[in-house]
């Protein structure tokens, strides 16, 4: 069976490019390469104002599609979705607390290598879904919950 088409482009040039070159010297297209297409950045999420720890909810930004877990209007999010923090490599230090831990931005952050279910290493954008990493199928629309009831639907991460 042949795999999906990839929404996101992986052939990139060179090859196991987060292997070698440094997070800040990545093409944009290597960027967003890395992007293994769970879903679960567009969570919402929880802080703990105490401890700083962070809960993943099954609600999700009103732009995610959640039976392919894509942004729906992923090259102008801000205009809908004006908080939607748009990940770079200057911004990634201060956001990798929150994200998912099996996200590539945040492994490679941290010097770690990514899952062996990632697309760049199956070249198959269905692989992470085939591994339970994603949420598709599994999310609520967050204008479908009130915030003050977010808490009722707090979810362990599929790793």
């Amino acid at each position: 069976m042949k795999p999906k088409a990839d929404p996101i482009r992986r052939d990139v040039g060179r090859p196991r490019f987060w292997e070698t070159v440094p997070l800040d010297r990545m093409t944009p297209a290597e960027w967003e390469a890395l992007c293994d297409g769970c879903g679960k950045c567009c969570l919402n999420k929880l802080e703990d104002e105490e401890t700083g720890e962070v809960a993943l909810t099954r609600i999700a930004c009103r732009l995610l599609d959640d039976s392919t877990c894509r942004c729906a209007h992923y090259p102008i999010r801000k205009q809908f979705v004006p908080e939607c923090v748009v990940l770079t490599p200057r911004t990634l230090p201060r956001s990798a607390y929150w994200m998912p831990r099996t996200c590539a931005y945040r492994l490679l952050h941290e010097g770690k290598p990514l899952f062996d279910w990632h697309p760049l290493l199956t070249g198959d954008p269905e692989s992470v879904h085939r591994a339970g990493i994603s949420l598709r199928d599994r999310t609520i629309p967050e204008f479908e919950i009130p915030e003050e009831d977010w808490e009722d639907h707090i979810i362990d991460e599929p790793t």
